[in-house]
């Protein structure tokens, strides 16, 4: 499969680029810096550009059959909240996706996947109370931005799925993320590589279309737990 990643200089769009690429798609990177910092793929194509730029949108757009959406603002939120500026446009989720949208209309690309952020919507009454303050008081724009660009994402002809992660970390881990459609998780951080295998796995089955899924880390199995299954081990068992 042939996979356009937009924002796939860092983060989120990074993984998404290195996990499609272990798969055996062929992926086309798409971000301003991309390729720039001498980390990439050599079977990725590296493609520097603006989203914001029509033509060097529809260029990168031309072949692919599907497009991963991972934009977003790398500078500090407390940095862009107090000076109301950014290395991107505060508004670079919704016009960014607005563009990718219009390209795969014009080059008729259906299968669409965007990150999105949980809290947004109706899972902003799932955040326990810190986040819900971080949200409204450090990310308000930012916030308002990615409900505009789920909302011009529901409203495509697109077959769109959209993936709400919970807090972001760069930890190595191989377990799998927990993925709901119920608004709930059971815990409040997951992998960028999950989220990346998460992404991934939906461009491929296209099986959640038109749905909305909340990502995040599985629950933790309590060591009491842990201990009594252990107790309950044969004498001399010493698997780990």
């Amino acid at each position: 499969m042939k996979v356009l990643v937009v924002g796939a200089s860092r983060g989120t769009g990074a993984a998404v680029v290195a996990e499609l690429a272990r798969r055996g798609h062929l992926v086309t990177a798409f971000a301003r810096s991309a390729g720039r910092d001498g980390q990439g793929h050599e079977e990725v194509r590296y493609v520097a550009g603006d989203v914001l730029d029509p033509d060097e949108l529809r260029k990168a757009m031309v072949g692919q059959d599907a497009v991963a959406v991972t934009l977003g603002i790398p500078d500090n939120p407390f940095r862009v909240r107090l000076t109301r500026r950014a290395s991107s446009p505060l508004d670079i989720r919704s016009r960014g996706t607005r563009a990718v949208i219009d390209a795969m209309i014009e080059h008729g690309v259906p299968r669409l996947v965007v990150q999105s952020t949980y809290g947004i919507g109706e899972t902003y009454a799932q955040l326990p109370i810190s986040l819900k303050l971080f949200f409204t008081l450090a990310i308000r724009p930012q916030v308002k931005d990615q409900e505009r660009q789920e909302q011009l994402v529901r409203e495509s002809s697109l077959a769109w799925t959209i993936v709400r992660p919970v807090l972001l970390n760069d930890e190595p881990t191989t377990s799998p993320a927990h993925v709901g459609m119920d608004d709930r998780v059971p815990t409040m951080s997951v992998s960028r590589r999950q989220v990346a295998e998460v992404t991934a796995d939906e461009l491929e089955s296209g099986e959640r279309a038109g749905r909305v899924l909340s990502v995040s880390a599985p629950a933790m199995r309590s060591r009491s737990t842990s201990a009594t299954r252990s107790s309950r081990r044969p004498h001399g068992d010493q698997r780990a």
